[in-house]
């Protein structure tokens, strides 16, 4: 009977469950999935995660590529982000040329570690308007169960810290690159961004963390970015329902306490395993 119900009136079966302060999963409003990182898993990656938030599965691969530094910015290196949502990892999404939502999310992380400054890209110019280090963070979700930007961040910060760069010099008489692979050091990560979702029912009610179900049953979505200084880095809100300034506060609260719980994850995760 409750099957049922839920198929012809998903929203008031959820409404029902809000009204008692929980969750058909099980969760509370203010509760989150289970979170788990693990990182190293790609072998022929320069460095990588696999983050899995409840069923949302994404794995992170960067890769890391010499190339000239633009004109305009002769001491920088770049970060190239890319989030890709196949077929594979939820019905909703189609094979072929990056969907809506997929850019939409590329352009989050592009914004993220702009405004976050987790890299500063000076560190990554090797020579002065001669040569830098072009980092692609490639971000594939395999298994699609809602709050694809959390995950997606969580394992870009988690890959980032995985990484560990040979060391390059240029040889002054013949002006080549010369690359040293048994000397390799890890990125300097500036800035531990993380990003909390919530969803927002009948234009008042948040509730964080949400699934694919949730997130089409709300009425809108917010994203707050923070850092370990708890400093607010991105609001990402697009359209939906609008948030009073007493809510938006109430998400960046959380945002904060969910910041430290992260951070001890990944620092856990990256104590236990060696650099090479």
């Amino acid at each position: 009977m409750a099957t049922a119900f839920k198929t012809v009136e998903p929203l008031e079966y959820y409404r029902r469950f809000l009204k008692e302060n929980c969750r058909p999963d099980g969760r509370e409003l203010g509760e989150f999935r289970a979170t788990t990182v693990n990182i190293g898993s790609i072998t022929t990656a320069d460095g990588s995660a696999l983050v899995k938030l409840g069923n949302t599965t994404v794995i992170c691969g960067v890769k890391a590529e010499l190339a000239a530094p633009a004109v305009d910015s002769a001491n920088k290196g770049y970060i190239v982000p890319n989030v890709e949502l196949p077929s594979l990892c939820s019905t909703r999404f189609r094979s072929g040329p990056p969907g809506e939502e997929a850019q939409a999310a590329s352009q989050f992380i592009a914004d993220v570690i702009e405004n976050s400054q987790i890299i500063a890209k000076e560190d990554l110019c090797i020579a002065n308007g001669k040569l830098a280090w072009v980092l692609y963070c490639d971000i594939i979700c395999l298994d699609y169960d809602g709050n694809i930007l959390d995950a997606s961040v969580f394992a870009l910060l988690a890959a980032l810290k995985n990484v560990q760069l040979p060391s390059v010099t240029i040889n002054e008489e013949t002006g080549l690159s010369e690359v040293n692979l048994k000397q390799k050091n890890p990125l300097v990560i500036r800035k531990h961004p993380v990003a909390t979702s919530f969803a927002i029912f009948d234009d008042t009610l948040l509730i964080v963390d949400p699934t694919a179900e949730e997130e089409d049953l709300a009425t809108g979505t917010v994203t707050v970015v923070t850092d370990e200084e708890d400093r607010l880095c991105s609001v990402h809100k697009p359209g939906g329902s609008p948030l009073t300034g007493a809510k938006l506060q109430d998400c960046i609260t959380r945002a904060i306490t969910r910041h430290k719980e992260v951070k001890k994850l990944i620092d856990k995760v990256t104590k236990s395993i060696k650099p090479n």
